[in-house]
């Protein structure tokens, strides 16, 4: 019983966290972000355990390794049956810790495939409430799921997991080129837990402003505003925005990593690049929008 499941990678500009709910599924966050074409695939193999088989399953990780692996275990013992070994791969092509939202598209890819190989016949909405789950109880994200599940560009308006939390897609006019260079990580349980009370304010006014003007350029003008509020900007990341905004070039910050995207037209991808290369001590990657959210591969 084998299956393969893929999550995009999901950037945050801007968020309010909605931490009042009794139910790990109601609680989440309101914010805004895109979904890009890079991620994690999740390979499950499931198979009868042997004697030789110690534990009931086994986690590898391909790629930018996580030292973290508590997401994919509790999602892991949602699925857990009598007598079957579970060997589980995650391929991940994007820097965890960065503000890519790792820790959801491993938590969603995993339970997909394990749905799929399993053929527990759970819907898709169920099977990425556990992952939703996951994240929350494990304290590494709030409202990454809800946006991977759906993909594309999103405004989410409603906190929770995805059949409770709801987004707004929003389609930009004409198609954009990512393109992101990342510096060091950030732990998101410390974030959250020093800097939540700050952001709320901000967050939610933001979020009703987009809601109106649906204007990518005004999501990256946010993103930065709120990065500056939160006190999160490094003086490398103002050097780097300082360049690009020189050069006409609009940018944002991923939450939560010391991270600068920038949504760009495919004429101007050069030029991001020709800046971003001057600083060899950070980790580019350039990608697109990822608009069918997570998936069977």
């Amino acid at each position: 019983m084998r299956a393969k499941a893929f999550s995009p990678a999901h950037i945050t500009g801007f968020f309010k966290a909605e931490l009042e709910k009794e139910e790990a599924v109601q609680l989440g966050s309101l914010g805004a972000g895109f979904s890009i074409q890079k991620g994690v695939k999740t390979t499950v193999n499931v198979r009868s355990k042997t004697e030789h088989d110690i534990a009931n399953y086994g986690i590898r990780v391909k790629g930018f390794n996580t030292g973290d692996i508590r997401v994919s275990e509790y999602v892991l013992n949602e699925f857990l049956v009598d007598g079957k070994y579970f060997d589980v791969t995650h391929e991940i092509d994007v820097p965890v810790g960065y503000g890519f939202g790792c820790s959801a598209a491993v938590a969603l890819s995993l339970a997909i495939a394990l749905n799929d190989s399993l053929k527990c016949g759970y819907t898709k909405t169920k099977v990425a409430q556990i992952a939703h789950e996951a994240e929350i109880k494990c304290q590494t994200g709030l409202g990454d799921v809800l946006a991977s599940y759906h993909g594309g560009f999103e405004i989410r308006t409603k906190s929770g997991a995805p059949g409770i939390g709801e987004v707004q897609k929003i389609k930009p006019k004409e198609k954009l080129e990512v393109i992101i260079i990342c510096f060091n990580p950030i732990s998101t349980k410390k974030f959250l837990k020093e800097k939540i009370s700050s952001v709320n304010g901000l967050g939610g006014r933001m979020v009703e402003k987009l809601v109106k003007s649906q204007d990518m350029d005004e999501f990256q003008d946010m993103s930065l505003k709120f990065a500056q509020y939160i006190h999160v900007l490094t003086p490398k990341m103002s050097k780097v925005i300082k360049e690009l905004h020189t050069n006409g070039i609009k940018c944002g910050i991923a939450l939560f990593g010391e991270t600068i995207f920038s949504l760009v037209l495919p004429d101007k991808k050069q030029k991001v690049l020709e800046i971003l290369k001057k600083y060899d001590d950070g980790i580019i990657i350039t990608s697109k929008i990822d608009n069918s959210g997570a998936r069977l591969e």
